[in-house]
């Protein structure tokens, strides 16, 4: 099925560029097709798109319903086969060496490498995603290709504070330590009893 989308100019046709500003005679000469006045007849002047002119544009007016995935959609930065030749043979590829390279930047969740160019040798890749044949074409030139688990880049990081609980105490399996920090905070003050003289 066609789309508007999907439209394209047919091979090797060219369109004649509109002159403008040559004289009255031209039809395009005096307001080059601007008009008189107005802030679109104006050097630099632009309207953004859907602004109506201060009046509540329609895709406010309009009621939304529905659920949106686009908020929970998981931006991935995207690294092709033709940018990792800079790389020696036997490098190890991972996001540190990428960012150093200023071959991805900013935030995302994860590296995908795709298939776009060729290899020209082998490199260890290590990424969150790979496509098919990017993961054939590396494999082809000798490389390694390595998935990264998302389990480890999850991982509490190294200022938690480490539960004591659940270590053994040495020579005794089966039972465990309680940490001083939760002993002391679990440690009830004792009730004293106090005797009445009749």
């Amino acid at each position: 099925m066609m789309h508007l989308h999907k439209l394209r100019t047919r091979p090797g046709s060219r369109h004649r560029v509109k002159r403008l500003g040559c004289g009255e005679s031209s039809g395009h000469g005096k307001t080059s097709g601007k008009g008189h006045k107005g802030q679109k007849a104006r050097s630099g002047g632009s309207i953004r798109l859907g602004f109506e002119g201060g009046q509540m544009p329609l895709i406010r007016r309009l009621p939304k319903r529905g659920f949106n995935n686009a908020a929970f959609h998981k931006h991935y930065a995207i690294v092709n086969l033709e940018d990792l030749n800079e790389f020696k043979a036997g490098t190890a590829v991972n996001e540190q060496l990428l960012r150093e390279s200023n071959l991805v930047r900013g935030h995302f969740a994860g590296i995908k490498i795709l298939g776009d160019g060729e290899l020209k040798h082998g490199l260890k890749v290590e990424a969150d995603k790979v496509s098919a044949a990017a993961r054939e074409k590396i494999e082809k030139a000798g490389g390694t290709v390595t998935l990264r688990d998302r389990r480890v880049r999850n991982e509490t990081p190294p200022d938690a504070d480490v539960d004591v609980a659940a270590q053994e105490t040495p020579g005794k399996p089966g039972v465990k330590k309680r940490s001083a920090k939760k002993g002391a905070a679990q440690a009830k003050p004792l009730a004293r009893k106090t005797s009445r003289e009749s």
